[in-house]
């Protein structure tokens, strides 16, 4: 995959898939300005080779018809001060005056464009359509990890119109990087921890990651479907019967390959789900009809943060508890100042999944490990080892 390194855009208009699909308030102020930050880079470098920008992203699902709710004009103020400079709103794609102002634009100008969900043939993938967007560049880059996944116009269809110059931008690029890096080139011992609330959701990665980890380390609502599996007893927990053969044939896969697989010893439970619940720590892993699991115990937390301290490589996705309830944060802060601690001992982490990012961030330590991933669903599907649409698009070209 050619990264926008190899590329001089000096007089270039580079069209750039970006992910501005950010959250709005209910006066379309943005809340969370990540997603666009982190496209800065790459935008630096096209300005200063003397190219011309024309930005491009989605935003909510608008479900193919145009609604001024989902416009990108709300954002255009946000990016222009992000980015440092004013951005032009240049309009709908396939409006022809939208033409006339890209042409117009010289070069270290930046633009963007109404959001391209308001034409179904986005999501369709339809080459009409990327076509007439390819129509206003003279060079594509793709800069949105986060829908990488999906074979739409402006995310795969669209680098075929552009032969031998179709790029990944700074983001993209180092996404699949620090996710090559940890599945295909770990330093060992290499440890993965996949949180969440059920196990039918990270099946998947669970499988594909298994027989390439030392380390495996299991928490939140899905563990305690593999509890039910190791015979031990878990209240209320929350627990997915049709998956306890799925679970125990997971656990028969660690045994057979070596792997070390590590569960909660112990668990903060409550009597109901909330701040207020009552409070009960188990001296194992059985837990009492009526309570609930929420949380990993002071047992697990040590025993996690042991095996975190001698790695050299780390994969964070998903919290261990009930993060979002002070009362069951603690195992999950525990393990990010654990993956923090062990990166700024030398080893990689790469954290992703918006819960874990939210944890991470939460306490603020997002400075301390070494990858953040705005993927999303995207780095769930490459965890799986899916081919992801719009990297394969730049793979071919």
């Amino acid at each position: 995959m050619k990264s926008i390194d190899s590329f001089n855009f000096a007089n270039q208009k580079a069209l750039i898939r970006v992910d501005y699909n950010v959250p709005l308030d209910d006066n379309f102020n943005v809340t969370d300005v990540t997603r666009i930050v982190r496209t800065k880079e790459t935008v630096s470098k096209i300005l200063n080779n003397g190219g011309t920008i024309i930005l491009m992203s989605h935003l909510g699902r608008p479900k193919g018809e145009a609604n001024d709710k989902y416009s990108l004009r709300h954002i255009v103020g946000k990016v222009s001060e992000i980015l440092g400079q004013e951005v032009v709103f240049a309009g709908d794609v396939l409006d022809p005056k939208t033409a006339d102002v890209i042409a117009g634009l010289k070069p270290g100008s930046i633009a963007l464009l109404e959001n391209l969900r308001f034409h179904a043939e986005e999501e369709k993938g339809d080459p009409d359509f990327a076509k007439a967007i390819a129509r206003l560049g003279d060079v594509y880059v793709n800069d949105a990890f986060g829908t990488a996944h999906r074979e739409h116009a402006s995310t795969a269809t669209i680098a075929r119109c552009f032969p031998g110059k179709a790029f990944a931008g700074y983001l993209l690029y180092n996404e699949v990087m620090s996710l090559e890096k940890v599945l295909n080139g770990p330093e060992r011992p290499f440890t993965a921890i996949i949180g969440g609330s059920k196990v039918s959701t990270k099946i998947n990665i669970i499988t594909n990651l298994l027989p390439k980890v030392d380390n495996l380390i299991v928490g939140g609502g899905l563990s305690y479907t593999f509890l039910a599996a190791m015979g031990y007893t878990i209240g209320k927990s929350l627990f997915e019967p049709d998956m306890l053969p799925v679970a125990k044939e997971i656990l028969d896969q660690v045994k057979k390959s070596g792997k070390n697989f590590y569960c909660r010893l112990d668990t903060i439970c409550g009597d109901k789900f909330g701040d207020d619940a009552n409070i009960l720590i188990t001296e194992d892993n059985n837990i009492p009809d009526n309570w609930e699991g929420l949380d990993i115990g002071p047992k697990t937390q040590a025993s996690f943060a042991k095996v975190l301290k001698e790695s050299k490589t780390i994969l964070w996705n998903g919290p261990v508890g009930v993060f979002e309830l002070e009362k069951f944060s603690k195992g999950t802060k525990a393990v990010a100042i654990s993956v923090a601690a062990a990166t700024l001992a030398g080893a990689y982490s790469v954290i992703g999944g918006g819960d874990s990012i939210a944890a991470i961030n939460k306490y603020d330590l997002g400075d301390y490990v070494s990858y953040i991933s705005t993927g999303g669903g995207a780095m769930l599907e490459y965890l799986e080892g899916k081919v992801l649409p719009g990297v394969q698009a730049l793979n071919e070209n």
